[in-house]
């Protein structure tokens, strides 16, 4: 009987003892505001950093950065996971750490890239001191507005027919709104303008837009303004124009100097005022709607038309107006350009152009310390009074300077330049490859998120490049590859950059996501503007927006995406918005998507985790402690039944939980008609459509975010 009491007094031990397996898929922390307190700390600053488990299933936690080991302790215990954490005060420079997890004999790591059994030093937790984006761009509402194409709101002010020459033709009044653009558009003008982006402030409204990003609206000859003339006024061609005259070009006449009509319009300083003014006034009724404006921003070159150049003699002679660099020797701008041939005053064409180009002449920082200044000041100016802009895209930022050291401090200085004028300015660049070395918070705020948005969306859902330009049947609908894909490039993003991301699915330089999903390789100048919009699948589209918005990151909507246009990459794609033709099925899809974005604050702070995934199928959350946003995509022709693992996104294994549809789209439509859905022991199953994507949401009202 002493024998057989022992025994069962040892298997009662050996059950006490029991465990559950080690449950890696429990393991979790981020650079939120969930498991980092505060996100963006100060040097010198206590922090708390959190680490979740499942309840009772490991020996211990560290915190591990360098030499230093910390234990965690566990703070509190929630819907069967274990949370951990320890405070750390942040040091001057940058903090990297990882997580050391063992259970029994065994350890593994947590890092960027989750679990792994042998740690990989690269993909360690960073945090960044002093490193701050503004709070009102997190996760905002942006729409980018090509102008010339996007509303007439001013016949007076169009660029007129033979008004004056631009690489080799003159310029091009277009007539017919609904014009395709020309393989060679550059000198055509469809007439978009300031007044008809105030015109439409009511639309941006209802739409949900919270910021207009506009590209470059400065003084220029083409209709893409990226070759500035004037970096200090708007284009009044964009504005007012108050003092006109006659002085058209002759045919066959290229000679600027001739054409008197665009010199008034572009030189008096009437229609410069009264154009800058304009633009103010649209900042200050943006501000009174509560939405915000940042501005396109080319300082790596300008046009060969600038006043700083004046190869098109535009501005010789002109009251007010120094002689231009490639005028006179003895011009105030000579180096701000790189001159090849000291010899060839006056008229000098042999200065540096940007990749070769003689009509964007290349700025010379280097060479001279009053341009560094100036467009210093051009930075300052458009983000302080009058105009308040609230922040700058900065076009093809790495190619500024003749050297990466250079192009570091270049940005540095126009950081402080801009963050002192307005300190909740946004600085935003276009980037192709890793920011990473930019985004250590004295240098840009984020990015054009290219490479952690635009084209893993586009692979996964088209199989296409985001030019159209090439067909990869194996990146169509390989899930494995789009979050490899976005936990790689995502880690350069630091939280803070990531949250304010420009996610875009189209631009002005791509090719429209909608004649994506046509999965045809081409481009206008062979396949004609009509193949951009044959076989094209709205439902594809619908399954894009979904991810775009609810995406970490700032979802950009490119204007006329939301209604339906079309168009292959540059210049196909600058195609004019089609006011009272719009594809209103769409819109009003748009329309719904952006206010789920904007009512449910966990889609621009939650955390990111993948739920499932296979070929043509992905399931991730947005989530915190309390609530969750599931987001199921299903690619396929045909509709199925998926079983979904919620619970490591929050969702209790405890209980019987029930989950809200919030919308659902399929291929022939969608439905925002809310439907209880069921979730037992932490998995939900339920029924995507084919091209479809779907939400569910859920939230502990018990608990606060």
């Amino acid at each position: 009987m002493k024998q057989e009491n022992e025994d069962i007094a040892r298997k009662m031990q050996y059950i006490l003892n029991m465990r559950p397996v080690f449950n890696k898929e429990a393991l979790f922390s981020d650079g939120t505001r969930y498991y980092r307190n505060p996100t963006e700390p100060k040097s010198g600053e206590k922090v708390i950093i959190s680490f979740r488990t499942q309840k009772n299933n490991v020996d211990a936690v560290y915190l591990v950065s360098g030499d230093q080991k910390y234990k965690m302790k566990v703070y509190k215990t929630t819907k069967g996971f274990d949370y951990y954490g320890t405070k750390i005060v942040m040091p001057e420079e940058i903090f990297r750490y990882h997580f050391e997890i063992q259970y029994g004999w065994a350890t593994c790591y947590y890092t960027e890239q989750g679990v792994c059994s042998e740690l990989q030093e690269w993909a360690q937790f960073e945090i960044y001191p002093n490193y701050h984006t503004p709070d009102w761009a997190k996760g905002a509402v942006m729409y980018q507005i090509f102008v010339d194409r996007f509303r007439n709101g001013d016949p007076s002010n169009d660029v007129e027919s033979d008004e004056y020459a631009y690489i080799g033709e003159h310029s091009e009044k277009v007539t017919d709104w609904s014009k395709t653009p020309a393989v060679m558009g550059v000198r055509e003008f469809y007439g978009g303008d300031l007044q008809g982006i105030i015109d439409k402030l009511d639309y941006f409204e209802e739409l949900g837009v919270e910021v207009l990003y506009l590209n470059p609206i400065f003084v220029s000859p083409s209709n893409h303004k990226y070759d500035c003339q004037d970096y200090d006024y708007v284009d009044p061609h964009y504005g007012k124009i108050v003092e006109d005259c006659d002085g058209l070009l002759a045919p066959g006449d290229r000679d600027n100097t001739h054409a008197t009509k665009y010199i008034r319009r572009v030189t008096d300083k009437r229609n410069l005022e009264a154009s800058n003014q304009m633009f103010s006034q649209l900042v200050e009724e943006l501000h009174k709607r509560g939405m915000k404006i940042i501005l396109d921003g080319v300082f790596n070159h300008c046009g060969s038309f600038n006043k700083w150049m004046d190869r098109e003699r535009i501005y010789e002679g002109q009251e007010g107006y120094a002689p231009g660099a490639y005028i006179s020797a003895d011009s105030p701008y000579r180096y701000f350009f790189d001159f090849h041939d000291q010899n060839r005053w006056p008229y000098n064409p042999t200065y540096d152009g940007w990749w070769t180009h003689d009509t964007l002449p290349k700025l010379n920082y280097e060479g001279s310390g009053e341009l560094y200044d100036y467009v210093l000041k051009v930075a300052q100016k458009w983000v302080s009074a009058p105009y308040n802009v609230d922040g700058w895209r900065l076009d093809v930022a790495a190619d500024l300077g003749h050297s990466n050291e250079f192009n570091h401090k270049f940005w540095k200085d126009f950081r402080k330049a801009v963050k002192s004028a307005n300190p909740e300015a946004l600085i935003l660049a276009e980037h192709y490859g890793n920011p990473e070395g930019w985004l250590q918070g004295d240098e840009w705020d984020s990015v054009m998120n290219y490479d952690a948005f635009m084209e893993p969306v586009t692979w996964f859902l088209t199989g296409m490049e985001k030019h159209s330009d090439e067909y990869r049947e194996d990146l169509y609908g390989n899930s494995d590859a789009f979050i490899g894909a976005m936990k790689n490039h995502m880690r350069s993003l630091h939280m803070s950059a990531l949250h304010t991301a420009m996610n875009e699915l189209s631009n002005h330089d791509h090719s429209r996501f909608l004649t994506r999903t046509n999965r045809r390789v081409g481009r206008v100048s062979y396949a004609g503007a009509e193949a951009a919009s044959e076989n094209i699948n709205t439902a594809i589209m619908r399954e894009a927006i979904g991810i775009q918005m609810t995406w970490p990151g700032a979802p950009t909507v490119y204007y006329g995406d939301e209604a339906g246009v079309c168009g292959f990459t540059d210049p196909d794609n600058r195609r004019t918005y089609p006011w009272g033709h719009e594809d209103r099925d769409l819109l009003e899809f748009y329309r719904k998507m952006i206010k789920i974005h904007k009512e449910y604050k966990i889609l621009r702070s939650g955390s990111l985790k993948f739920l499932w995934n296979d070929y043509q199928g992905l399931a991730y959350a947005r989530f915190s402690h309390i609530e969750q946003m599931i987001v199921a995509i299903n690619n396929r022709e045909e509709g199925r039944e998926v079983m979904l693992e919620v619970w490591p996104c929050g969702v209790s294994r405890l209980e019987k939980t029930l989950l809200t549809r919030v919308i659902q789209s399929g291929q022939d439509g969608y439905t925002d008609a809310p439907e209880q859905i069921e979730a037992s022991a932490g998995s939900v199953k339920i029924y995507l459509p084919a091209r479809s994507v779907t939400l569910l949401h859920h939230k502990d009202q018990r608990g606060q975010n």
